[in-house]
């Protein structure tokens, strides 16, 4: 059983302050007020709310790559991974020497601090951060942009997080990590700087297979100059587009954070040690494309009042509640399911779903008890 040469390291290593789903910029000043001066820690700008934003720049090297989390508030499994990241350049190490000596990484660990405080994917005022890279109408927008123009990246890390619908191509294999290289053109044309992203991508890809095989997903790659990752790849800098997915039974994503980390550091010590040419575009393409066929819960042969048998198919709405994520339950589809998978299946047939079962099922009531009783998602 292959394990990531950085396994044992990280079981003791990793920044156990930030667990689960709801991480803000409270969760993570302590973290960046006790950072050595190695990092340089910098405030580069407010949020609409007037939250600080930070970036920390660590490494001499000529090589230079610029990261961002949290552009989306509550899509926090990349930005648990960062700080992972920042505890493990900051313990000397072969790996993180030759990746300090040879590159500069600029970390912004919350772009988006005021839609991390309410979980939501947009900013305070209800705007979609990765929809504003040309507008630049907010200031969080304005603060990426501006170090982007500054610190001039040779790549760019675009870090996010997706949903448990995901799978890895038309199998029912959840997407537990997905990468994209934006098209720069509506023709989705493959340039040299696409090339290059494609060539780090397949060295993330082909150590994540040896882990969670068949697995990764890649995402469409059709193009919007609105969105960050086609702005930037654009402009001429290879950029690579992270997804945090979902793991079996992970919801907080604790998992996943781990091989994020993984990715990144596979990612970064490639830079470091290779001239990035642009090779293996045909392999880039055989990761296979990201496709929506997941539910949550499958419940099967669900009995109404009148002898009718269902499958309902149940999604997870994420609800902040004082100061935590609770994965709330809800019908999403009845009898003909859009979805082919689910990360688990309830056959109301079997044992253990009749301790449940009291009486025959109304769809707006006992079903929803059930779900109720059944989600053991636990913070």
């Amino acid at each position: 059983m292959y394990t990531h040469h950085l396994s044992n390291w990280y079981r003791t290593h990793f920044e156990a302050t930030l667990h689960g789903r709801y991480i803000t910029l409270e969760h993570i000043s302590s973290l960046l007020e006790k950072l050595p001066k190695k990092f340089n820690l910098t405030q580069i700008g407010v949020s609409v709310l007037e939250r600080p934003i930070h970036s920390l720049t660590i490494g001499n090297g000529t090589k230079k790559i610029l990261m961002w989390s949290q552009m989306h508030g509550n899509e926090s499994t990349t930005t648990k991974a960062v700080f992972d990241l920042i505890n493990f350049l900051n313990e000397p190490s072969a790996v993180a020497e030759t990746i300090l000596s040879n590159c500069t990484i600029c970390i912004i660990p919350m772009l988006n601090p005021d839609g991390a405080a309410a979980y939501t994917r947009i900013n305070a005022n209800e705007i979609d951060l990765n929809r504003d890279a040309q507008v630049r109408s907010q200031p969080e927008s304005v603060v990426l942009r501006t170090i982007y123009n500054e610190f001039q990246p040779d790549f760019c890390f675009n870090l996010h997080g997706q949903r448990t619908i995901f799978s890895a191509g038309n199998f029912d294999k959840s997407a537990i990590v997905s990468f994209l290289t934006p098209s720069e053109d509506a023709a989705r044309s493959i340039t040299l700087n696409r090339q290059k992203s494609m060539e780090i991508i397949v060295k993330m890809n082909e150590m994540l297979q040896k882990l969670i095989p068949n697995h990764v997903g890649r995402y469409d790659d059709g193009f919007n100059l609105n969105c960050v990752g086609d702005t930037f790849q654009s402009l001429g800098t290879p950029t690579i587009l992270f997804e945090a997915g979902h793991f079996p039974d992970d919801y907080h994503r604790e998992k996943t954070r781990e091989l994020i980390f993984y990715a990144m550091i596979d990612a970064i010590q490639y830079i470091a040690s290779n001239e990035i040419k642009g090779r293996f575009t045909d392999a880039y393409f055989e990761i296979p494309e990201n496709e929506k066929l997941h539910y949550d819960l499958v419940l099967k042969n669900v009995q109404t009042d009148q002898n009718e048998t269902f499958d309902l198919g149940v999604m997870y709405e994420e609800i902040l509640n004082n100061g935590k994520i609770d994965f709330e339950p809800y019908i999403e589809d009845k009898k003909m399911l859009k979805k082919s998978f689910a990360h688990k299946i309830i056959d109301f047939q079997e044992p253990i779903a009749q301790t449940y079962i009291f009486q025959s099922f109304s769809l707006d009531v006992d079903v929803m008890e059930y779900l109720r009783k059944f989600n053991k998602i636990d913070n």
